[in-house]
């Protein structure tokens, strides 16, 4: 899960600094308040790659996706790219799991297999 997770976010960290481009561009807003915002969005998915598999570490990836989405009230192609992304997340962590599934019922396998192979040697 971990890899797949960030890798999704990863690929967010370069749509935020992308989005900061475009909204620098709005007369409305400070340049400082832009790269504020979008720096410390940026520094969650780099911070986000390391806790994924601790506690917690899931919900803090939702939150992010859903302040994705939200920043499509200042940049609207954010809401199309939040909403691409809370659906990469969501494979991420679903296809993700399974995949440790697999492993740890492999490892199982090969462990129990060794066993039997050691006990007739």
């Amino acid at each position: 899960m971990r890899t797949l997770c960030a890798s999704t976010l990863i690929g967010e960290f370069f749509v935020i600094g992308f989005a900061g481009l475009v909204a620098m561009k709005d007369p409305d807003l400070s340049m400082g308040t832009v790269w504020t915002v979008s720096g410390i969005a940026m520094l969650l998915c780099v911070l986000l790659c390391g806790v994924i598999t601790r506690p917690g570490g899931v919900q803090l990836g939702w939150a992010l996706q859903i302040a994705l989405i939200l920043s499509g009230f200042v940049v609207p192609m954010m809401f199309i790219m939040g909403a691409v992304f809370a659906g990469l997340w969501w494979a991420s962590v679903h296809f993700g799991r399974q995949v440790d599934e697999a492993k740890a019922r492999f490892a199982a396998m090969a462990e129990s297999q060794a066993e039997a192979g050691g006990n007739t040697a």
